[in-house]
């Protein structure tokens, strides 16, 4: 049956799946770091701005304190960041990487490399990227708020 009510024929539950199936593959690759996917992403984020508020890091991630400060503070206890308060506003938190971070990211992103190359995930997979960051601006955009 080829009609748009039907579950395949769905734009949110391809994304949906294709999404879950990314974050397994990314577990597989950075469970050896007994890092998380979203943990991973903070990582991301950090290593292109090292020294963000954590509102900042929030927005950048689309996530909020409630996930985002206790996912922070795992971090913190394991060695990959630190939390330093501002001395001129005691409300911002800013958000550094620590040594373990910088020493192990070549190694991370190898083996997310690696992971995707298994599954034939190359540079060919940018243009599918790209509309799916335009996606998320229309519905942003002009979508539900």
């Amino acid at each position: 049956m080829n009609s748009p009510q039907t579950l395949n024929n769905q734009l949110c539950f391809a994304i949906y799946e294709a999404g879950n199936e990314l974050q397994k593959l990314y577990t597989k690759a950075l469970s050896s770091y007994a890092l998380t996917y979203p943990q991973y992403l903070v990582l991301l984020s950090l290593w292109e701005h090292n020294g963000v508020t954590v509102k900042e890091l929030g927005e950048q991630l689309s996530l909020g304190n409630g996930t985002l400060t206790p996912m922070l503070k795992r971090m913190e206890n394991q060695g990959w960041l630190r939390k330093e308060r501002s001395t001129e506003d005691e409300r911002k938190v800013y958000i550094h990487l620590e040594d373990k971070a910088w020493e192990l990211q070549q190694g991370i992103l190898e083996s997310i490399q690696h992971q995707l190359s298994l599954c034939s995930i190359f540079e060919k997979d940018i243009a599918l990227m790209n509309k799916l960051h335009e996606l998320t601006q229309q519905i942003r955009s002009k979508g539900a708020k």
